[in-house]
């Protein structure tokens, strides 16, 4: 049997250097290097003729080499040049600074090369080709995977230390979805997928290993998910609110008038809180669309028949701010609300938490400190959940415990398109709140290059002197040996002595003290700091109607999502709103990305379009969701497959929910695989 388990640097050819490098690509097991997957492929299996080659197509010429190789030097470069030719046309190859090419080209040898291809007026050229003598496939010849790099690491180092992977397991592996299932779904056996995925002969077996090692990652994904649900569904009943608590009453006393989005989406969380099963609901809806007025209700809703309520926030500031609004609103029908964060001292926190427990307190809001033990509650009846995405399967279930099976609503500004949150989170039911309050004022977006930073400085400076505040927000914490990005407490500096020094500027960033970090914040809040720069920790929830202006550092680094989400934080109040994306790079995928941004203000098309052009590991994140990160499968590309296996996923567990049968037997090994603990199958 092959050990997967074994460290990266005990595989041929590796070491403990090259293994370093290794690491940073996440690969430490030869598990993680026989599933560390191409991202593309360069077919060099084809020769063209020269005269067919096209301005700007990458393709594998064979030729005969005429002369020897020339060089020029110039002061910064040497520029080889080496003619050749085949029996319709002569080109010239060039390499920069590859001198010691010189005496391998034996002129009336023919060779194979495959490189970019420039064709101007009729003078053929083709750019740093790779190549081999005719007769040799070690860099032609053959369809060339190409992986995600990493600094001093090439295609041609990591595609040979995958190769001696590759020996050592191919044929070995055990199999891991059962034989009926590949049968059916005409899927590839899994040493035949994970072979042709790295090195396929045909681009049509790229795809059949693609299909099948996609089809088995949503598989498992969606058995673990489904399994989630059934076990809530299983559940003894949940609590049947008083339908004589009309939700209308305090929908009256609000200050603004509700969207029919959000009466549509009340009258299904009404539905569910009135029914006899268990509430376990997903409320998404983009920045600003008012997902907060539907929690006070609903905690309204809650409350009036005899239950407490706990609202779960991600941060100290996102928790004040909600206890700030709850109380305005639920002072008024005699609704008590409290407040729990770590930074409260140990009085405060222990009147707390007599208060909670006696039944004083209706509503607490906090942060993670409401999971500890010594939080208990008198009759908990409902759990909200603030940026849902923010917090773990593990702790949503653990506050859940402290109520005799409560109803949950969990809250998301993430907004990701309805196909994809009904996979996502195959433990909910969704609402979706896709409107925006009328008063919600438009932002304009602007991506501009570096050499309008000027400009920009002086638009920040000019709504500054109208009263106005601003945030500026970077990609980095600390300058990284991989790119030269401006670090935050850089720019700090460089802002604060020399752009606006003549203005009160902090910063926050997410290595920071929890404490200290809310401090700033909040001075920002109450007007005390005139510009705030940040890492993307502001991209929860704060809201400050005085912030007028965002300005996102290198923005090309950033997701689309997350920069909609950054975007969001501005265009609270009554004033107009900007947002400036200061981008580099003149890739197509960039400029699209910028040009969407300064197009729509849609949530929904945003998250389409980032998962369209990133695919859905960046988009989600391991973390974000407590869902493993995708290898291979893009939910956007994949959807049809995942309509497959969504069908077959209710299947199995209908026939066997706990997966115990002999059938399923590799199938309940690979779900605990990939979720460990987090799934209790």
């Amino acid at each position: 049997m092959v050990n997967l388990g074994k460290e990266v640097q005990y595989i041929k050819t590796v070491g403990p250097n090259r293994a370093k490098l290794l690491n940073k690509l996440n690969i430490y097991t030869l598990g993680d290097l026989i599933t560390y997957f191409p991202r593309e492929y360069e077919d060099r299996s084809k020769a063209k003729k020269i005269c067919e080659c096209t301005d700007g197509e990458e393709t594998l010429i064979e030729a005969v080499v005429i002369a020897r190789m020339t060089e020029i030097k110039t002061r910064k470069m040497t520029i080889c040049k080496l003619m050749i030719r085949d029996e319709t046309e002569i080109c010239t190859a060039i390499w920069y600074n590859q001198t010691y090419l010189k005496n391998i080209f034996i002129p009336g040898k023919k060779y194979k090369f495959y490189g970019k291809i420039s064709n101007k007026n009729g003078r053929i050229e083709i750019a740093s080709p790779t190549f081999d003598v005719e007769g040799e496939t070690k860099n032609t010849g053959k369809i060339i995977p190409i992986y995600p790099l990493t600094k001093n690491l090439s295609q041609n180092t990591l595609r040979k230390i995958i190769e001696v992977g590759m020996s050592e397991v191919y044929g070995k592996l055990n199999e891991t979805l059962p034989d009926e299932i590949l049968k059916r779904y005409k899927l590839l056996k899994y040493n035949e997928a994970i072979k042709k995925i790295h090195f396929p002969n045909e681009l049509s077996e790229f795809k059949e290993a693609r299909k099948r090692l996609v089809f088995e990652e949503l598989l498992i994904m969606q058995l673990a998910l489904l399994y989630l649900k059934s076990g809530y569904k299983n559940d003894k009943k949940g609590i049947q609110f008083n339908s004589e608590v009309k939700m209308e009453d305090i929908i009256e006393l609000l200050p603004f008038k509700l969207t029919n989005a959000q009466l549509r989406v009340l009258k299904e969380i009404n539905k569910d809180m009135e029914s006899k099963k268990n509430m376990n609901r997903l409320l998404q809806g983009d920045v600003g669309s008012g997902k907060t007025a539907v929690s006070m209700i609903t905690a309204y809703k809650a409350v009036k028949s005899g239950y407490q309520v706990a609202l779960l926030a991600p941060t100290a500031i996102l928790a004040t701010q909600h206890l700030e609004s709850f109380t305005e609103m639920f002072e008024q029908v005699g609704i008590k609300c409290g407040l729990l964060v770590s930074s409260l001292t140990a009085k405060k926190k222990k009147d707390i938490l007599e208060k909670l427990e006696n039944g004083e307190i209706d509503v607490l809001i906090g942060t993670h400190a409401m999971i500890e033990d010594n939080v208990l509650f008198k009759n908990l009846g409902l759990v909200i959940t603030d940026e849902q995405h923010r917090f773990g399967v593990k702790q949503r279930t653990k506050i859940v415990e402290k109520g005799q099976n409560p109803d949950v609503l969990v809250m998301s500004a993430t907004p990701i398109p309805r196909t994809l949150g009904l996979i996502l989170y195959g433990d909910l039911d969704i609402s979706i709140i896709d409107e925006l309050p009328p008063n919600r004022k438009k932002i304009e977006t602007f991506a501009v290059r570096k050499n309008m930073e000027e400009r920009v400085n002086g638009f920040i400076k000019k709504q500054i002197e109208e009263g106005r505040q601003a945030y500026i927000v970077c990609p980095l914490v600390e300058e990284s040996e991989e790119n030269d990005l401006k670090a935050v407490t850089t720019l700090v500096e460089k802002y604060k002595n020399e752009v606006f020094s003549d203005y009160r500027v902090e910063c926050v960033y997410g290595k920071m003290k929890a404490k200290e970090k809310d401090s700033i914040m909040q001075e920002f809040k109450d007007g005390n700091i005139d510009i705030l720069i940040s890492t993307t920790v502001i991209e929860v929830g704060v809201n400050v109607p005085n912030a007028s202006i965002m300005v996102v550092e290198n923005a090309e680094r950033f997701g689309l999502a997350q920069l909609h989400q950054l975007r969001g934080r501005v265009g609270r109040g009554e004033y107009k709103s900007y947002c400036i994306l200061k981008y580099e790079g003149k890739g197509q995928n960039t400029i699209e990305r910028m040009k969407i941004m300064t197009q729509t203000n849609d949530g929904f098309i945003i998250a389409e379009k980032d998962l369209q052009l990133r695919g859905t590991g960046d988009f989600f994140g391991t973390e974000q969701h407590g869902i493993p990160e995708f290898k291979v499968a893009n939910l956007f590309e994949d959807l049809p497959i995942l309509k497959q296996v969504q069908d077959l996923s209710m299947e199995i567990l209908e026939e066997d929910v706990k997966l115990e049968l002999e059938k399923n037997k590799l199938l309940s090994i690979r779900v605990k695989n990939k979720f460990g603990n987090r799934i209790d199958i």
